[in-house]
């Protein structure tokens, strides 16, 4: 007889969470991974806050598959899209789908913070 799981929800304290500097991101560019593979069961999403330090940024990079938004809740920065600038400041946002050149820098006085969510987590995985 073979039994099947069932999915459960996770709840978590935001606090549990350590801040990291993921590769691509430089001086004072960290995020702490909320929801994903390594503490949800989800292989399709990837939910995390970052806080960028006056001048922090992730260098420009593209996704071959992965599509984005990021959501910014205090600061303001400047995004790049392929060639385009975007200044960001609290409760704008941007969907980035794949194949387009991103980064995004830090240009005020204060700390930068947003929210990324990632589908699906693996930038190698097919789509199905």
């Amino acid at each position: 007889m073979t039994t099947s799981s069932k999915p459960q929800a996770l709840v978590e304290k935001m606090a549990n969470i350590p801040w990291q500097q993921f590769p691509g991101h430089f001086g004072g560019a960290l995020s702490k991974a909320l929801v994903g593979p390594g503490n949800a069961d989800t292989q399709r999403m990837d939910f995390r806050i970052s806080r960028y330090a006056p001048a922090a940024f992730v260098e420009e990079h593209v996704h071959k598959i992965q599509e984005q938004v990021y959501y910014v809740l205090e600061g303001e920065g400047v995004l790049t899209t392929d060639d385009d600038k975007h200044l960001m400041r609290p409760h704008d946002y941007v969907y980035v789908p794949p194949g387009v050149r991103h980064s995004f820098t830090n240009t005020g006085t204060q700390g930068l913070v947003f929210l990324v969510v990632t589908t699906p987590t693996d930038d190698e995985q097919e789509m199905r």
